[in-house]
């Protein structure tokens, strides 16, 4: 009789669970929600800021809160995820509430990214503006790395 699945779930710093009496566990990609039961194909996919949520084999209900991972289904009986950060617990209100904080928290890195990428690429096109406009002459006053050099 199978005794379920292995789950291990690991960040750099320490290993968060290894239990081998999983029924049934849920997790969500960027494609959605799916779960995994014994004998599942195998699989890798990257999770994002989310709750994985597993029933072991005396009905218990587990949580962990993930900063987002690499999850991986091998062999049909062992789920491992690798993440930066994560927070096991029994309260899902309050793991959900923590997740919507990194999800919240990520995507203003990427906007702030998008703005710096936006202004750099701004100040790379008034360079190259300032720079035709010259007749193709670099910048300077003609001292300098920015000499131009005489034309045969």
């Amino acid at each position: 009789m199978s005794r379920g699945l292995q789950l291990i779930i690991a960040t750099p710093a320490k290993l968060l669970i290894d239990v081998d009496d999983v029924r049934s566990l849920r997790a969500e990609d960027d494609s959605g929600a799916f779960g995994v039961l014994p004998g599942h194909a195998d699989l890798l996919t990257v999770l994002p800021p989310s709750v994985v949520r597993w029933t072991r084999a005396d009905g218990s209900t587990r949580y962990c809160a993930l900063s987002g991972g690499v999850f991986r289904v091998a062999g049909g009986k062992r789920v491992a995820i690798a993440c930066r950060r994560g927070a096991i617990g029994d309260d899902l209100a309050a793991l959900k509430a923590e997740i919507e904080a990194l999800r919240s928290a990520e995507l203003d890195a990427d906007r702030r990214a998008r703005v710096e990428q936006t202004r750099l690429h701004a100040r790379a096109l008034r360079q190259l503006m300032r720079y035709l406009r010259s007749g193709g002459r670099p910048p300077g006053d003609g001292e300098g790395p920015f000499t131009a050099e005489a034309a045969p």
